[in-house]
């Protein structure tokens, strides 16, 4: 019994998603768990946003679960290999792992963060945030540009 019901899952899976597909959506599912994890340590830390749990919270993981399948259908309809889901799906995770980084830092978790990650979506946490990012982060702007270094002798 247990067994037919998987396979009924695994269709009905198939059929929302497409075939050969679950690796992407493991990946999404496990970056939505991470922005759970953190964005909760984040609202304990005093430096989240309530608003995005709880009901909300749910919905936007639906939607962002939901989001793909719809991808899928549009290509299946346009007879596209996948051009839907796989742009969509990849966009998806882009975000989320924007979120988790923005999320662990208010959480206080930066030091576990690559400097060269923060950096790369800096302007999105600003922007985010609508602060300066407080984020101490290896980088010198003058040493980047060789402007602190001695001039010869």
């Amino acid at each position: 019994m247990n067994i037919a019901l998987n396979e009924r899952l695994l269709q009905g899976l198939e059929w929302l998603y497409g075939e050969e597909r679950f690796l992407l959506l493991a990946i999404i599912a496990a970056a939505l768990v991470l922005d759970w994890i953190t964005g909760i340590a984040a609202l304990h830390k005093g430096k989240g946003q309530a608003s995005d749990y709880g009901w909300h919270g749910v919905l936007r993981t639906l939607f962002l679960l939901l989001l793909p399948a719809f991808s899928n259908m549009l290509d299946s309809m346009l007879g596209m290999p996948g051009l839907f889901f796989y742009a969509v799906s990849i966009g998806i995770i882009y975000k989320l792992w924007q979120s988790v980084t923005n999320n662990a830092i208010h959480a206080g978790w930066e030091r576990w963060i690559p400097g060269i990650v923060i950096q790369h979506i800096e302007e999105e946490l600003r922007a985010k945030s609508g602060e300066e990012l407080f984020v101490k982060t290896n980088r010198n702007p003058d040493r980047d540009k060789g402007l602190d270094r001695q001039p010869p002798l």
